[in-house]
């Protein structure tokens, strides 16, 4: 378990960076308030460890020697989150949250935070990534595994409970349909920015 201090760091910066999940939280909570955020939250946290654990297990072998499925499973990803994008850009702004009371519109829950996270690249590379250099040469294999899975998710529910509140604090700040709309402009590129970036990187 020497290797366990540098992966909760390796899983603090994965969680903590932006990306196609957080990108969602921030804009969710700051449309919808941040309870409707809980959902998302849950759900792709849950579905992030789990991803490490089925990978750990046996999919991150097929993964890496089936290179054409991980390819379906990226433009997937890509195709979904780009329409989650127009989603949000198209969003009417009329109805301003005031901390009181969430506005209504497109909002993605338990489910939906689960599926995205499924089908996120990033998801997946950053799993193989804890599997082919934390992950020891060891009998116990599924015992770190599952110590590792579990670990993540302790360390990325915080990180994006932190994105939420940011979102919150934009809401703050947000007092006009004009504002919110310029938001939701903004939220919808940096959601297509993080998530054609996995084509890049």
């Amino acid at each position: 378990m020497g290797q366990l201090i540098p992966f909760i760091l390796f899983a603090f910066v994965a969680s903590i960076t932006p990306g196609p999940t957080n990108v969602l939280i921030l804009s969710q909570s700051a449309r919808h308030g941040f309870n409707a955020s809980i959902g998302l939250i849950v759900g792709a946290g849950v579905t992030a460890a789990a991803i490490v654990w089925i990978t750990g297990i046996s999919l991150g072998t097929t993964l890496t020697e089936y290179p054409m499925l991980q390819t379906g499973m990226t433009w997937a990803g890509i195709a979904l989150l780009t329409w989650v994008s127009w989603q949000i850009y198209r969003e009417s702004p009329s109805e301003i949250p005031d901390g009181s009371q969430a506005s209504t519109g497109t909002r993605i829950g338990l489910m939906g935070g689960a599926g995205l996270q499924f089908i996120n690249p990033k998801a997946w590379m950053m799993a193989i990534a804890v599997i082919s250099v934390f992950l020891p040469d060891s009998p116990d294999r599924n015992y770190y595994v599952g110590v590792y899975s579990l670990t993540f998710l302790a360390v990325s529910l915080p990180c994006m409970v932190l994105w939420a509140l940011l979102g919150c604090g934009a809401a703050r700040i947000i007092s006009t349909p004009q504002q919110m709309k310029i938001f939701n402009t903004l939220m919808a590129l940096l959601l297509l920015l993080s998530t054609w970036a996995n084509l890049i990187i």
